[in-house]
């Protein structure tokens, strides 16, 4: 009777232990990976040079708390390994504006196909 009731629960115990493949997510892991993502942003700032401020801005969805801890972080590091920062290649723009060269496009295309 045991035996039956051991194989008959053995694939009850597989399926809740394979939780992760149903998609169900697990709120513990969730917050530790926001939490590891947020100390990422934040030393990637720092590395970066950017204030922490700026890194708030630019990424509003992360956690405060964490990006901060990740920019101080980085911030020991590089002081104590006498460490300078990399200056961001990409020049950030605002939202609310466009590049001129986005609103040359479409008239050079415009006059391009225009002939006389």
């Amino acid at each position: 009777m045991k035996r039956r009731f051991a194989l008959a629960v053995l694939p009850l115990l597989a399926a809740l232990a394979a939780c992760d493949q149903l998609g169900i997510d697990d709120p513990v892991k969730l917050a530790a990976a926001r939490e590891a993502e947020g100390r990422a942003v934040g030393s990637a700032c720092r590395h970066a040079v950017r204030a922490i401020e700026d890194c708030y801005a630019l990424n509003p969805k992360a956690p405060k708390a964490a990006v901060f801890a990740g920019w101080r972080e980085m911030d020991e590091y590089m002081r104590e390994n006498k460490l300078e920062g990399v200056a961001p290649v990409v020049p950030r723009t605002e939202p609310g504006k466009r590049d001129e060269d986005e609103d040359e496009a479409p008239a050079a295309k415009s006059g391009a196909k225009k002939s006389h």
